[in-house]
């Protein structure tokens, strides 16, 4: 249990610093990011489960949000994480997608559950037109952050 509980702290740290220097690097496409946080969560799910996936997450959400963002930046994160975790996880289950194929389709949920909410925060549909960039950078990002988790778990005991 205790080496679980590092484990956890480890990633959960790891997490955060990884979603700091994402903080620090201009995507100079609003709404954009590389996601680089979800290479902890991504490892977490595929090597243990959901429930620890889930945590780190909401951890590092949480923690970066009240250091270096605000309460929308919260709400927005929670959502995306949420709804992508969701999917992920339920794909995980069929052996038909490997890491990439998990990783990119949670990169889309997640950009889906933040203009979902964005589109309730401004109640207006009309940010449906941004949905092609989004969906387009959840692919390209969700297949880097699955490339670098597939290495990972190869190179980790």
């Amino acid at each position: 249990m205790n080496r679980k509980i590092a484990l956890l702290g480890l990633f959960s740290a790891l997490a955060i610093i990884f979603g700091y220097v994402e903080l620090l690097i201009p995507s100079g496409i609003p709404g954009v990011k590389i996601g680089l946080a979800n290479l902890a969560v991504v490892f977490l799910l595929m090597r243990y489960s959901w429930k620890e996936a889930l945590l780190v997450s909401l951890i590092r959400i949480l923690v970066i949000g009240f250091l270096f963002t605000n309460a929308f930046s919260i709400l927005y994160s929670l959502a995306g994480a949420a709804f992508s975790l969701l999917v992920m996880a339920l794909l995980k289950r069929s052996p038909q997608f490997s890491v990439f194929g998990i990783s990119m389709a949670g990169g889309i949920a997640h950009n889906v559950g933040q203009l979902l909410v964005a589109m309730a925060v401004v109640e207006s549909f009309s940010l449906v037109y941004y949905a092609p960039v989004l969906l387009l950078s959840g692919v390209l990002t969700g297949f880097l952050i699955g490339a670098l988790t597939t290495e990972v778990l190869k190179r980790v005991r």
